[in-house]
């Protein structure tokens, strides 16, 4: 079994969904298929505003934003030669009750909030599975909320696993020996009771790892607008290339600090069954991608890729003496659910720093306040320094394990340009080197160390 993933641009206007379709249609000829898609490109930005707008009371906002919610799909379904215009109208209108009941409570529960936005998923479903059938093909759209089992933790959630593969074969595997292809949502969930979740931004990738592990499929495609994982940003660094073949780890951190190919949690359930994945251009299906394994076929030393991250800040605390505060804070953190992107701290001091992206900084530096209300009362812990003119460089590499020097010459390369390092982070695993720098200096550091590592 293969299971493909569509994200947004390859599922963006009527002539990228006839190519998708296309790539289905393709696969599908010789072994069984399961889709997973996204939402049409910008779909979830306008559905979240508009949650946004309900809020705030602008009823003139919500009512442009679904006028062009049903008009975009509408367009895509003529472009298309579908009719299903009663069922888009259908899923606008469920988004529509949603916003009206955000409207009335002048507040966007989360709970409300994953259930709206999961319409754009379920839309774009619609018309993919609508456009197989119209080409004689035999293709069913499902929500996955009948298929991936999440805990609650709503706009965030994490999938039960062994419920999770019970109602995705119960669910999926009928259609499939039927020769029919399910097109699934990806993104969303919901929980044991019915509860509709997501799983965090980016997410529609993470779904389709999850049910190709409940499918214990042989291989997930993620079909993306990229011609696969990079040595660096190609905006940046001219001649970054195409890496044939990356590790699970080594995929899983570049998503984590900052590579836009992968959702940071794509990779994990996918390991213990050592599903491969292939990240391939649905622009140009032709060229073979990157494909990422539990290990490599050949020897690699040194590093593998440099990626970088700009919407981030560091959040500095220093106790005014020796107390020991890092666990708290972190605990903190977590409670908050709060990704720490890179942690330094001094042994004797007990001073620390973390690094976190800029839409979490209130949260984070509200939830270390909380903890350590009373200790920044008394004059115990000094008041909490946050520098949002920073950035996050990563250095990634299975290769950097052992490899004497490698850290000196990426330090030496940075301070070559005349960048000053804030802060270093490498993990136990050496796989990663984590290097925070001013952010006007960030692109000059990234094409600095993407030369001195020969990537």
């Amino acid at each position: 079994m293969l299971v493909m993933k569509f994200g947004g641009t390859s599922v963006g206007s009527a002539d990228r969904i006839k190519v998708a379709c296309g790539l289905i249609a393709k696969s599908a000829a010789e072994r069984p298929v399961v889709a997973v898609v996204s939402a049409m490109s910008k779909i979830t930005d306008l559905l979240l505003e508009t949650t946004r707008q309900a809020e705030g009371g602008d009823q003139a906002g919500v009512d442009r934003n679904l006028i062009t919610l049903e008009t975009r799909h509408q367009d895509a379904a003529d472009g298309l030669g579908v009719s299903v215009y009663p069922q888009i109208a259908e899923l606008v209108g469920e988004f529509r009750r949603i916003v009206n009941g955000i409207l009335m409570l002048g507040h966007r529960p989360p709970r409300a909030i994953d259930e709206a936005v999961a319409i754009g998923e379920r839309l774009s479903a619609l018309l993919i599975a609508a456009s197989l059938q119209k080409s004689g093909f035999k293709a069913e759209a499902v929500n996955a909320a009948e298929v991936i089992v999440t805990d609650a933790v709503f706009n965030s959630a994490s999938p039960l696993m062994p419920a999770t593969e019970t109602k995705s074969c119960a669910r999926l595997m009928p259609l499939v020996n039927a020769g029919i292809t399910p097109i699934v949502t990806g993104f969303n969930g919901a929980t044991a009771d019915g509860r509709p979740t997501t799983l965090g931004r980016g997410g529609s990738d993470f779904s389709a790892s999850i049910i190709a592990s409940a499918l214990n499929a042989s291989e997930l495609w993620i079909w993306t607008d990229v011609d696969g994982i990079m040595t660096a940003d190609p905006r940046l660094v001219t001649d970054a290339k195409v890496l044939t073949e990356i590790t699970y780890s080594e995929a899983a951190e570049l998503a984590y600090a900052g590579a836009k190919v992968l959702h940071p949690r794509t990779l994990a359930p996918l390991v213990e069954k050592r599903i491969p994945v292939w990240s391939k251009n649905s622009f140009a299906p032709e060229k073979p991608g990157t494909r990422i394994v539990p290990e490599l076929s050949a020897d690699n030393s040194g590093a593998r890729a440099v990626t970088s991250m700009a919407n981030v800040a560091l959040v500095s605390v220093e106790p005014a003496s020796g107390i020991h505060i890092i666990g708290r804070a972190l605990d903190a953190l977590d409670a908050a659910n709060v990704e720490v992107l890179a942690l330094t701290s001094s042994s004797y001091r007990q001073s620390f720093c973390f690094l976190v992206r800029l839409e979490e900084l209130d949260t984070a530096t509200q939830a270390v306040e909380s903890a350590l209300a009373i200790e920044l009362a008394h004059g115990y812990v000094r008041p909490i320094e946050i520098d949002r003119n920073v950035g996050l460089l990563a250095v990634v590499g299975e290769g950097m394990r052992g490899f004497s020097g490698m850290a000196g010459r990426i330090f030496t390369a940075i301070s070559r340009e005349k960048i000053n390092i804030i802060a270093i982070a490498q993990g136990s695993s050496e796989l990663t080197i984590s290097i925070v720098v001013r952010r006007d200096g960030l692109d000059k550091a990234v094409r600095a160390v993407h030369t001195e590592c020969h990537l």
